[in-house]
């Protein structure tokens, strides 16, 4: 596996240039992204997108694949690190906040609106797995973003608070929150936040979950590592979960209209319930797509899977 911080997971297309920039979010923090700017565009201004995710990862990973891919045809996209990760700043490490994450996409559009090149009326949010609940959170509160599109939709405060298939008892989330109480008072009294278990073992025992051993498949080979990903090569705080256990981001998912989204999930994905739910909770215009015989990392990074003609049409429609 490649562990060099400046590896990407995919070649950079030979019709777009790839810059390094960064930008503040509203908290001060400073994130870390990548410009993909298409070749040969002249002085027109141009539709932009601004792209996270997933969950734990990094720039290099998934969301650069596709903003090289948007930027292909015809895009100003900028995939970014996540507040608290990758290369971007924020102290202590590998914390999430529903909050700040949304923050972030928000603080993206910020970026992008002021280039020169940039339509600003024509910017739109594409959120895979774990950032497709914040883009949506994001679209909702922020009236400049004229669509979204997200890809292997998690929302996260459901998962972290409810379980998988909300399959969480009130017990079972009580005594979570008393163990997570009990570790504040340890953080508080070490002076720093302990670090959870590794997200992804060193190896397979073989009697893991399927959706885990597809998580393994894309972070912890060549496939997929990036050495900045909380995913691919450490973990989440012990802490991380307390601000999602009661802080569901999907509340206004209603508000997002009458800007369009654009569900989309494999068929077999462990996931695919989070977007179907999200279209149920919706209104329109909306659109869910489900790729056949797809599982939830197959919308990672497999371009020939991953229905990149369809989320061109769809921001190219919408983003005039």
């Amino acid at each position: 596996m490649n562990t060099s911080k400046e590896h990407y997971t995919f070649e950079l297309s030979n019709k777009v240039t790839r810059q390094k920039i960064s930008f503040k979010n509203r908290y001060g923090i400073t994130l870390s992204g990548d410009l993909y700017l298409p070749k040969n565009t002249g002085t027109e201004k141009l539709s932009a997108l601004a792209i996270s995710g997933p969950f734990g990862a990094v720039k290099q990973q998934s969301s650069g694949l596709y903003a090289n891919q948007m930027s292909e045809r015809g895009f100003i996209a900028l995939a970014f690190d996540a507040s608290y990760t990758g290369e971007s700043s924020g102290e202590p490490r590998n914390v999430a906040s529903p909050d700040i994450n949304t923050e972030d996409f928000s603080a993206a559009v910020d970026f992008l609106g002021l280039q020169k090149n940039v339509d600003r009326n024509k910017i739109g949010i594409i959120g895979i797995c774990g950032f497709a609940g914040f883009a949506l959170n994001a679209t909702a509160i922020d009236k400049r973003v004229k669509a979204v599109a997200t890809t292997s939709m998690y929302d996260m405060t459901r998962v972290m608070s409810k379980g998988y298939y909300d399959a969480t008892t009130l017990e079972q989330r009580s005594q979570l929150l008393e163990q997570l109480g009990q570790q504040r008072w340890k953080d508080a009294e070490n002076g720093k936040p302990a670090n959870g278990s590794r997200n992804l073992p060193e190896s397979l025992k073989g009697d893991e979950p399927q959706f885990v051993k597809e998580y393994f498949d894309y972070y912890r080979t060549s496939r997929g590592f990036h050495t900045n990903s909380v995913n691919s090569n450490g973990a989440w705080l012990v802490t991380n979960p307390i601000s999602f256990m009661n802080m569901p981001i999907l509340t206004y998912i209603k508000e997002i209209s009458p800007r369009p989204i654009l569900l989309i999930a494999g068929e077999n994905a462990h996931s695919r319930y989070f977007s179907e739910d999200a279209f149920k909770m919706a209104n329109e215009p909306k659109e869910l797509l489900i790729i056949p015989n797809a599982v939830h990392v197959d919308l990672y990074d497999k371009v020939d899977v991953i229905p990149f003609d369809k989320l061109d049409a769809f921001f190219k429609e919408h983003l005039k």
